[in-house]
């Protein structure tokens, strides 16, 4: 496959299959579990590869929809049918990225930075070696500060040149609160700071970009205009699978990257059948508000 053609022209979505520890026991109980039966983190990591698995196994989840899948390490690392979950994915097609960062720093400055990735090399070359294509990093925009929103893009610009230079694509996510009273000037502010970031950067240095749905239809998509940028993805940040959907269909340019809005109305008290036919319609109505516009 050439990853670069394949992401930068091939019809889909990138499935977001990453919640980490932070986020696992919430994603279980919307999908049926009882909190109780969550003991401890091998349990709950044991649950979570398990919902992974029925949905990167369904019939619906192919390549005529999904164009990559982010993954969390402890999957990159488990099987799939006594099969590595990453080659498990690549002969369906579908590369994987993977979740790097380690969580956020304290709010300071209106935003919330990464965390330091002790031992990225390692981190790096351990994906190298699963297959991994990419990697996907998440900071957070809470209020429109000028400082801080450049503190935060720089970061993300700077861990993507050291991802780059081993070889690897990142995406970057410069999530912003879609609760924030100042979203539309803190959007405004951020593609500024993301366009002087591209302008730095050599021609051959690809990267996808991960953001929050805008306030102004269609307000990120000429930042496809540089050469570097292989895709706009969308987070669906905590609006639901309609609501997320229905803004996507604005954006031209923005397919989605959702994670929530995948995993919308799946139980683990569905029969197969039940739970393939919800995956398969969340799936295809995703799939329909990233390359079917309006």
């Amino acid at each position: 496959m050439d990853i670069l053609k394949h992401l930068k022209s091939d019809k889909g979505f990138i499935a977001a299959l990453d919640q980490s520890g932070g986020s696992s026991k919430k994603t279980l109980i919307n999908y049926g579990y009882k909190e109780e039966e969550i003991t401890d983190d091998i349990v709950m990591f044991d649950y979570i590869h398990e919902m992974r698995r029925r949905i990167i196994t369904d019939k619906s989840f192919n390549d005529e929809y999904i164009l990559g899948a982010i993954l969390f390490k402890n999957t990159m690392k488990k099987d799939i049918n006594g099969i590595n979950t990453v080659k498990y994915l690549r002969e369906k097609n579908i590369p994987s990225f993977l979740k790097i960062d380690i969580g956020l720093d304290n709010l300071c400055d209106g935003v919330q930075l990464l965390k330091d990735i002790p031992n990225l090399d390692n981190i790096l070359d351990e994906a190298l070696q699963y297959g991994i294509v990419g990697t996907k990093m998440r900071s957070v925009i809470k209020e429109y500060n000028e400082y801080g929103i450049k503190k935060l893009v720089d970061q993300q610009f700077d861990l993507a040149k050291k991802i780059i230079s081993k070889g690897l694509i990142p995406i970057i996510e410069p999530e912003v609160d879609i609760n924030s009273i100042n979203k539309k000037n803190i959007e405004s502010f951020l593609k500024k700071e993301l366009m002087r970031n591209l302008d730095k950067m050599s021609k051959d240095q690809f990267l996808i970009l991960k953001l929050t749905l805008p306030d102004l239809d269609g307000f990120y998509d000429n930042l496809l205009s540089y050469r570097n940028v292989l895709r706009i993805v969308a987070l669906s940040g905590g609006y639901s699978k309609d609501k997320a959907c229905d803004l996507l269909k604005n954006n031209k340019k923005m397919v989605a990257s959702f994670s929530r809005a995948l995993l919308e109305g799946l139980s683990i008290k569905q029969t197969d059948e039940e739970f393939s036919e919800k995956l398969a319609n969340n799936i295809k109505k995703i799939f329909d508000a990233s390359i079917n516009k309006i």
